[in-house]
């Protein structure tokens, strides 16, 4: 069975979400409808990407391909800190960043500890799984959404605001993971209904009214984890492996990556910071794209690099 290139293309889109979302897309001219999309649409990104890893993962079944797996991630992973070192080796909170991973790169290395602890829990009933993913991205979301309420006192609430403390291995990689492992194992599929398109149109207005909630009765901060994300993020990638158009190649895939690991490093370098341009951002496109490409280009020569 080749490769899906819905579900690449599917990739490429959810990269520039990542990257619309880091660069607070239209927050300057249009806060609320920026809201809606930086906390809303665009959150859909990374637990998507999680769910497609998942049903993949459902295929490492024994040790020596976990071994390969987990080799691969932490590479990437490896390779991409270094590159960004410059950007957090004099942080006051080296040890911290290490484990959770710097700015983006947290998906990998939380990535890397969910396979692990779903490998070992790979066995276990479906029942047990769901309650387990259900418990852990709950417990991540109530973490979160106490910590922007701000109703405990000052030292209890500069705890909670932590992002590592909701954003990690346990509370978001290991749920997702685990749907998509599951959709695999019981071989999901929303082709029997006619009007799934109906239902893929629920969920995301379901991801905007969650996200206009909070903007309106919660607080306008950055919100990472939305309830709604449990329910959409499982039927969009369902939705989308059901459109599917064979593919050998792997050069849309890789984009992606590429994409997703190098926007920040030219959000962050002094060019783009620095620029005084009414198309900016049409500007960085022009430069991120190529830049990928030639990532992509790069990787077929050297491994590892995506």
């Amino acid at each position: 069975m080749g490769r899906n290139l819905t579900i690449d293309v599917l990739k490429i889109v959810l990269a520039f979400f990542v990257v619309f979302l880091h660069m607070n897309f239209l927050k300057e001219t249009l806060p609320t409808l920026s809201y809606l999309f930086v906390n809303g649409l665009f959150r859909i990104a990374v637990p998507i990407f999680l769910v497609i890893t998942g049903f993949y993962f459902f295929h490492i079944d024994d040790f020596k391909k976990l071994k390969k797996w987990l080799f691969r991630t932490f590479i990437l992973y490896a390779i991409w800190m270094l590159l960004y070192i410059f950007y957090w080796k004099d942080s006051d909170q080296i040890f911290p960043t290490i484990i959770f991973g710097y700015h983006h790169l947290w998906y990998l290395i939380g990535t890397f500890f969910s396979g692990i602890i779903l490998y070992l829990l790979r066995k276990k009933s479906s029942g047990i799984l769901i309650f387990l993913a259900v418990t852990l991205f709950l417990t991540g979301y109530c973490v979160q959404v106490l910590g922007n309420l701000h109703y405990l006192d000052k030292e209890q609430d500069a705890v909670l605001n932590m992002y590592l403390l909701y954003r990690n291995f346990l509370f978001v990689c290991f749920p997702f993971l685990t749907i998509g492992f599951l959709i695999n194992k019981h071989k999901i599929d929303l082709s029997r209904y006619n009007n799934s398109y109906l239902l893929l149109i629920a969920v995301i207005l379901f991801v905007f009214g969650e996200a206009f909630f909070n903007y309106n009765w919660v607080s306008s901060e950055n919100t990472d984890i939305l309830f709604s994300l449990l329910f959409a993020c499982p039927l969009v990638f369902l939705y989308f492996k059901n459109i599917y158009i064979k593919t050998n190649s792997k050069i849309l895939a890789n984009l992606s990556t590429a994409i997703y690991v190098v926007h920040p490093m030219i959000m962050k370098s002094i060019f783009y910071t620095e620029m005084q341009s009414s198309f900016k951002v049409l500007i960085f496109l022009a430069i991120l794209i190529p830049v990928s490409f030639v990532l992509v280009y790069l990787n077929n020569k050297l491994k590892y690099l995506l």
